[in-house]
């Protein structure tokens, strides 16, 4: 993957309702697949890739998504089977980078992927900060040519078990964001709740686009009886949030979050 150039911030203004406008709107998607599993462990990917089609998103940021990781989701390649089976172009970040079990076959890797029907001109996985005994997590960025504007699209998946551990790999991902002139969108995991140091510190720079665009608490997690809001979709100033919402989905442990921007 090349190496991607500096980021920015830019902030959400509401504009729900409003008819699109041909070349600055954009719709994504942030969705933790669960290495393609339902709730009940059970591996179906191509209901993952009718849940991403169904959405009609233009750029889809995926959580836990393995590629050639184990037998439990048979060894695929899972990015690049969605970005085939959905006629996408992909990018994938490898967190976690193991040797294979048998030599010659593929290295086995686990992270975030994304997915746009928009051309991907560059690509980059930042290792995020971990301690000694946390799962590696990354931020994942790529630009992405919208009909013509170029936007900064990133991907992440904050660690679950400490809280530390997420505001210092927030801190990381703030250092990116504030480098960036470019419209700014920033989705993903972030296992925390809004009110939460972590996200609070994120949304100081970019903003939430639930609270402008979407309705009701946004829970997300877990899908069967969802009672926490922890996917999000942040946004730049300058971005317009027209729509959000939580996919009533259960192909995965999450639901997926759709929103609908446009681009200044």
């Amino acid at each position: 993957m090349l190496a991607a150039v500096a980021l920015t911030a830019v902030g959400v203004a509401p504009s729900a309702g409003a008819a699109p406008v041909p070349g600055r709107d954009v719709t994504v998607l942030t969705f933790n697949i669960h290495h393609g599993a339902d709730p009940a462990d059970d591996l179906d990917l191509a209901r993952t890739a009718k849940v991403i089609a169904d959405s009609g998103a233009d750029v889809i940021g995926l959580q836990e998504v393995d590629r050639h990781w184990s037998a439990r989701s048979d060894f695929a390649d899972q990015a690049q089977w969605l970005a085939d089976r959905l006629d996408l172009h992909v990018t994938y970040g490898a967190n976690l980078d193991e040797d294979p079990a048998e030599p010659g076959d593929p290295r086995r890797q686990y992270g975030t992927a994304i997915l746009s029907r928009f051309p991907i001109l560059d690509a980059h996985n930042t290792l995020l900060p971990r301690s000694a005994t946390g799962e590696q997590r990354g931020l994942l960025e790529a630009d992405v040519m919208v009909r013509g504007t170029t936007l900064r699209f990133l991907n992440t998946h904050l660690e679950h078990t400490s809280q530390a551990e997420r505001l210092s790999q927030v801190k990381a991902i703030d250092a990116i964001v504030k480098t960036s002139s470019r419209p700014t969108v920033l989705v993903g995991d972030l296992n925390a709740a809004p009110d939460t140091p972590e996200v609070v510190a994120l949304t100081e720079r970019l903003k939430d686009t639930w609270p402008v665009a979407g309705q009701g608490d946004g829970y997300t997690y877990d899908a069967l009886n969802p009672t926490e809001r922890i996917d999000y979709v942040l946004a730049s100033p300058g971005i317009r949030a027209r729509t959000a919402e939580v996919l009533p989905e259960t192909a995965s442990d999450h639901r997926p979050v759709r929103v609908e921007l446009r681009l200044p």
